[in-house]
């Protein structure tokens, strides 16, 4: 398992009872973790003093309890990279920090290439991937379905001191700007993909990871230039197992055969406990 040891502004400190109690910053917040099914003792007194705690409702999603101030915005750093953080509707605060161990891997290969490098980041979130590959050099496409995310990422772009980069910011549903861009003859050096278990596109468009994504890579594989660089998947789907998302990378991305290509858990380490709590898979082919 690969886990980030250098967030200095983000710490897991505690996890029980279903929750992780989180420092992003000096804001202490508690969320849900179904991953969490050991029951131990919230001994820690931060449990008493979080500023905000997520619930679920039972019919689904949830709602934040404030117990003390949290900003409607508030920066984190991580290295040279800052983003910003807002409680959304659905437990989460924009950024997922497990990622850093990706972000730092990417920024590593463009790094070490003396030419310029062209990535595509689909499902792209608030760009936390595309701001690291700007940072690094890299040209990044990066496309996600909703538009708020997309917006968001490009405030975690000026925030990072990238937003003049050459960077394309696109709304839109992966497989069919995929399917475009294989019909306009577009090649990337390096591709990034964090699908969900489940989405919608812009236009209503269903996606099911099970159901899609075998799809989506056989024609993602015809999007990777004839240098390529790197191929990141990601998942955060317990159904699929790594084993079979290694099989798909090899099958669908690996060039003739060529290349490194490894699957493994990225987590978080869980300060007040010898343990580290995974937190999704990483397949990685890299030339």
């Amino acid at each position: 398992m690969r886990f980030v040891e250098d967030f200095k502004d983000y710490e897991l400190i505690d996890a029980d009872a279903g929750e992780r109690l989180e420092r992003w910053d000096d804001i202490i917040l508690i969320r849900p973790d179904p991953q969490v099914i050991w029951c131990e003792g919230k001994d820690d007194e931060r449990w008493q003093k979080a500023a905000a705690v997520y619930h679920r409702s039972s019919s689904g999603g949830g709602y934040w309890e404030k117990k003390g101030y949290v900003p409607d915005v508030w920066s984190v750093k991580y290295s040279d990279l800052t983003f910003n953080l807002k409680p959304m509707g659905f437990k989460h605060t924009g950024l997922f920090p497990e990622q850093a161990v990706n972000w730092s891997l990417a920024r590593r290969l463009i790094e070490g290439e003396n030419r310029p490098v062209s990535v595509l980041n689909l499902f792209a979130y608030t760009g936390g991937a595309t701001v690291a590959c700007l940072k690094s050099g890299a040209a990044v496409t990066h496309v996600d379905a909703s538009r708020g995310m997309v917006n968001w990422a490009k405030e975690n772009a000026v925030s990072s001191g990238v937003g003049d980069r050459p960077v394309r910011w696109l709304v839109d549903d992966c497989m069919k700007f995929v399917k475009r861009e294989i019909r306009r003859g577009k090649k990337y050096d390096a591709i990034i993909m964090d699908p969900p278990s489940y989405g919608r596109g812009p236009s209503g468009e269903i996606w099911k990871l099970e159901q899609s994504l075998g799809e989506l890579l056989d024609d993602v594989g015809r999007l990777l230039s004839d240098n390529p660089l790197f191929f990141i998947l990601n998942s955060y789907t317990g159904g699929l197992s790594p084993t079979i998302l290694n099989y798909m990378v090899k099958k669908y991305i690996a060039p003739n055969g060529g290349g490194n290509i490894t699957t493994d858990e990225i987590g978080l380490n869980v300060t007040k406990k010898d343990i580290v709590l995974p937190c999704g898979n990483t397949t990685i082919w890299t030339r």
